[in-house]
């Protein structure tokens, strides 16, 4: 039996990921009265006076939910919002299990972005943050940027930023084994959908500098007429030389690749026209650009990709517990580029350097300390930006 039919069996068994708990004792007449009517008035009112007590007398504080349309589902694509309601009760118990934060699946049946937005916008006072989730580009860059506008509560799509921010740590202890300034480097992207523009985005805002971005299409570049909107933006701050090609091109002497595109789209011919030490995290899933064997008898040196049957595997799951952790710690307004940032340096961090080698450049996903780690470099990276409320 494989893995799938191991996990579709044990999906009828448990009949569901997560559960909710009762927190108080409503076994008596005086304890129901307490924590329903009629005490349950008192801090109704208090909240209606000033609704930032619904922070501190509510479950609000500790709670996000995990909002799906259904249309990007892992590599499943558009198999609609039921059909997405097991990976996204997954992430419910990965929020709890290692970040102690209670969330909730909301798979919503509408593709309409307008739609969307104000169903989540009116929802939001249940809520201490937001979670997007597979989500199809480019619609889901809206989503995120107008809600980021318009509520007070951090919002975050993390097939976007969970990846980039992860995929940042990883880059930052490669280069460590490689010798290499993060400033010096060349790096190819590939895939510039939703994941491929905002790690883009991040590792220029980590300290790259020269960075080629590539989709179906080859390099994106300043007048491609083949690129949408969200790409025609990102081709104005990558490829300053203006490299018109396709991914074998863009990749000769590059010193990192990057993939969240398809699978088996890179050759070993393309590894062996990169500069020395290679780096390369093929993330494809289930199946990278390259396979890990095939890329080291191509000359790579690090190899990282989005699975767990290889080392060094580049998972979201080290990002958002901690993340929301620390960010709902300190009743954040926002998750700002700065708390990304210090998340991927807090997760490099859990890798000493003593530890570091080719084969163990990340935490394993299930390492509690490194959720800690990120949630504490949060937390003090919204203060330091002046998004914390306490």
């Amino acid at each position: 039996m494989d893995i799938s039919e191991k996990s579709l069996k044990k999906h009828y068994e448990w009949k569901g990921k997560i559960e909710t708990k009762c927190r108080v004792d409503v076994s008596s007449r005086e304890a129901l009265m307490e924590a329903y009517t009629p005490g349950v008035a008192a801090p109704c009112l208090a909240i209606h006076d000033d609704v930032e007590r619904s922070f501190l007398l509510t479950r609000r504080w500790n709670t996000v939910p995990v909002i799906t349309d259904g249309t990007a589902v892992l590599g499943l694509g558009d198999i609609g919002p039921e059909a997405g309601m097991p990976v996204m009760e997954g992430k419910c118990a990965l929020f709890k299990a290692y970040g102690d934060v209670d969330a909730y699946p909301i798979c919503l049946r509408t593709k309409d972005t307008e739609e969307i937005i104000r169903t989540i916008k009116v929802m939001a006072g249940s809520f201490g943050g937001i979670n997007l989730e597979d989500i199809s580009a480019p619609r889901c860059f809206e989503i995120e940027t107008r809600l980021k506008g318009e509520l007070d509560i951090p919002v975050f799509h993390d097939d976007q930023h969970g990846t980039a921010i992860v995929i940042a740590a990883a880059l930052h202890n490669a280069l460590k084994l490689a010798n290499k300034k993060i400033e010096d480097i060349r790096v190819v992207v590939n895939g510039a959908g939703a994941a491929g523009i905002a790690i883009s985005r991040f590792l220029l805002s980590f300290g790259v500098k020269h960075l080629i971005a590539c989709d179906r299409y080859g390099t994106l570049y300043e007048g491609n007429e083949a690129m949408n909107a969200p790409q025609a933006e990102l081709a104005k701050i990558t490829n300053r030389d203006m490299l018109k090609g396709t991914l074998a091109d863009a990749m000769k002497g590059a010193d990192v690749f990057v993939g969240v595109s398809a699978p088996r789209v890179v050759t070993k011919e393309m590894v062996a026209s990169m500069a020395e030490r290679p780096i390369l995290f093929p993330c494809a899933n289930p199946i990278p650009e390259i396979t890990p064997e095939e890329a080291k008898e191509a000359g790579a040196y690090i190899v990282g990709t989005g699975s767990s049957q290889y080392p060094n595997q580049i998972n979201n799951v080290l990002v958002f517990p901690g993340l929301f952790r620390g960010a709902l710690d300190v009743r954040a307004k926002d998750i700002n580029d700065e708390m990304m940032r210090a998340a991927s340096l807090g997760i490099a961090s859990c890798v000493k350097d003593d530890e570091l080698s080719v084969d163990h450049i990340l935490p394993f996903a299930y390492d509690k300390a490194a959720h800690a780690a990120v949630a504490e470099a949060v937390s003090r990276a919204a203060i330091r930006t002046g998004v914390a409320r306490i």
